[in-house]
């Protein structure tokens, strides 16, 4: 099965999900108008990441409808990046919907980032989010999720085809966007889509470099700094070839583990 995918780095306007809502819509027309199935969207991008205070009223809002009917009227699947309310607290939520409007899943980032996370934002307790979308199997994470070796080869194990990672990825840590994805692609032979936020937001400073990887580690598609949409094509017969070529996931010794 084959499933072009569509990555949207942009910096969009912190705190004004009316801004990045008409952006959004811009973006999933022209993706769809692409050729692609799916669009993914950075970290939280509907309201801005690192906004202060704002994040708790903006997650008020019905952002799940937004992107529900941006996906019906594009016609095109879309993975976005939300707060929602959770308690006292919030999560920082990875939302997938099809092209019908209708909610796949629901993804609860567990690897907190920082004092920034760790001031509005509640753990979720799923380590991956699993979904299938035209017979490609999507694992998704959220930015720090990545970076811990654990998600990644879990989402392999339970036969990620794609792993979809949606990112606020800002200085110092180039080093993650330029050489652990492809990584984390070569070690688990899956596709990974890492979708991250140009520009600044109050104290930080994005470092963009988005990219779709394939199995191989080959990057598809991929951007330094800017707004962008990315686009490059899943196919699931190169990543049970990856596997059979690359054996890492069966010669595993698991009896040592």
């Amino acid at each position: 099965m084959e499933l072009t995918v569509a990555g949207l780095q942009a910096a969009g306007v912190p705190g004004d999900v009316e801004a990045n809502r008409a952006q959004l819509r811009v973006a999933a027309t022209e993706a769809a108008a692409a050729g692609a199935g799916l669009l993914i969207t950075p970290e939280l991008y509907l309201t801005g990441y690192d906004i202060g205070d704002q994040v708790r009223e903006l997650a008020r809002l019905d952002l799940t409808g937004m992107v529900r009917q941006i996906a019906r009227e594009a016609g095109i699947a879309i993975l976005a990046g939300i707060p929602e309310p959770a308690g006292d607290l919030l999560h920082n939520t990875a939302i997938l919907v099809d092209e019908r409007g209708d909610v796949l899943l629901r993804y609860h980032k567990t690897h907190l980032f920082g004092e920034l996370d760790r001031r509005y934002f509640t753990p979720g307790d799923d380590l991956v989010g699993m979904a299938e979308l035209h017979g490609v199997r999507i694992a998704v994470l959220i930015c720090y999720d990545v970076e811990f070796p654990e998600t990644v080869r879990a989402a392999a194990e339970r036969g990620a085809d794609l792993v979809a990672v949606p990112t606020a990825q800002m200085t110092p840590f180039e080093f993650v966007a330029e050489h652990l994805i492809r990584a984390r692609a070569w070690e688990n032979q899956v596709y990974l889509a890492y979708v991250n936020h140009d520009g600044r937001e109050q104290t930080l400073e994005y470092v963009g470099r988005s990219s779709i990887v394939a199995p191989s580690g080959d990057v598809l598609a991929g951007a330094g700094h800017g707004d962008h949409l990315l686009l490059a094509t899943i196919d699931t017969d190169v990543v049970a070839r990856a596997r059979a070529q690359n054996p890492y996931l069966a010669d595993r010794r698991r009896d040592l583990y």
